[in-house]
C-alpha cells in the first residue's frame, strides 16, 4: 500500500512563501492590488443570465 507524504508544517509553509515572495520582489517583481470581489479569470462562454419565475404568457 502507497503511504501519502506527509504535509508540511502551517509555519514551515509560511515561512517558504515569505521567504519566495522576499526573492521574487528583491528581483525586481512587484505585487499587484486587486479590489475585492474583482477576478481575473474570463470566461470564454460570456455571461450566463436566468430567469426565476414564470415567464408572462403572450395573448
Amino acid at each position: 500500500m502507497a503511504s501519502k507524504k506527509k504535509q508540511p508544517a502551517t509555519e514551515e509553509t509560511s515561512q517558504s512563501i515569505q521567504a519566495q515572495t522576499k526573492a521574487f520582489l528583491e528581483s525586481g517583481g512587484k505585487v499587484d492590488y486587486i479590489n475585492t470581489g474583482v477576478s481575473g479569470q474570463q470566461s470564454l462562454a460570456g455571461p450566463k443570465h436566468i430567469s426565476l419565475g414564470k415567464k408572462p404568457q403572450e395573448s
